[in-house]
């Protein structure tokens, strides 16, 4: 298993300090907070080993209320909402310094059989015709602030391939659409949660950038204040994260300094596994105020 993916596994293995109480650290990608996909991904490990070993989750919805503090270790409450017959409904609130900096409700199902139909996916290139996205980053090593640029170009647990990449330094308006291939960089374990939580994890990932796409806009400039506010993630059928699946991206509207974006998860052989839907800020802020407050 590659070094970084293990690391990430480390990362979502919580330590259990009290009933229903577990404690995460933190990885830095570079954003000067706690990645959103983390905290979403350490809840849904908290919440999963308070239910049933027959019952997967299906559903997830989070909100994030405060910036994750990357120096402090996130403490995860679970409560147990209800254990149903069938379904089982979980709520965890994470907090550092005394405050809750994010909240989610979760419902987990035991497995059953049903009428089955989904939409086809996409047709875009296979992964293995496209390079890493990390290797392109790389490339690009010299535009990236020094400060960041360790970090940028770190090796990553998960392998992105992004069809038709944007140039985060020269963004060029396009359609509000995005597509990339991801896979976890080795052979993981076979329990379901760890296939689960990587993907939680993976989800917050680009998501937001398809809003951008037709404003010419990325992270990257600092006139844009971006956040996550709130995620939601829906698990349809079983699935390998060391695979290679296919994140389809969207966004169908921005107003009010505020962006929609949806995604929907393929296998490699077009079974849709998941879908995504999320709100973030994309405040514009003047020069002035921009060259005063730094990157968001």
């Amino acid at each position: 298993m590659h070094t970084a993916l293990q690391s990430l596994l480390e990362l979502l293995d919580l330590e259990p300090i009290e009933q229903d109480i577990y404690r995460g650290t933190n990885r830095d990608i570079g954003s000067g907070r706690v990645f959103g996909g983390q905290v979403l991904a350490q809840a849904l490990v908290a919440a999963q080993r308070t239910v049933e070993v027959d019952r997967l989750a299906h559903s997830l919805h989070g909100y994030f209320i405060l910036p994750g503090d990357i120096a402090a270790p996130i403490v995860y409450f679970v409560d147990r909402l209800r254990d149903g017959k069938s379904f089982t409904t979980r709520r965890v609130t994470a907090i550092q310094h005394g405050r809750a900096i994010f909240n989610m409700s979760a419902s987990f199902h035991l497995l059953e059989h049903g009428p089955e139909h989904q939409l086809d996916m996409p047709s875009v290139p296979a992964p293995e015709d496209l390079p890493r996205e990390i290797d392109l980053i790389r490339g690009m090593a010299e535009r990236i602030p020094e400060r960041l640029r360790g970090i940028y170009t770190q090796d990553r647990p998960i392998d992105f391939r992004p069809i038709d990449p944007v140039d985060p330094f020269l963004p060029e308006k396009r359609d509000p659409a995005r597509y990339l291939w991801l896979r976890a960089e080795g052979e993981m374990p076979d329990d379901p949660i760890h296939h689960q939580a990587v993907l939680a994890y993976a989800s917050d990932y680009g998501l937001l950038g398809a809003a951008l796409l037709p404003h010419g806009l990325s992270f990257q400039q600092p006139r844009l204040q971006a956040a996550t506010l709130d995620h939601t993630l829906w698990f349809h059928r079983p699935f390998r994260v060391d695979e290679w699946l296919l994140y389809a991206m969207d966004s169908p509207t921005a107003a009010g300094a505020r962006a929609f974006t949806r995604g929907s998860i393929y296998t490699h052989h077009g079974r849709l596994v998941a879908s995504t839907a999320q709100e973030g800020l994309t405040r514009l802020r003047d020069d002035r105020a921009a060259d005063e407050t730094g990157s968001a």
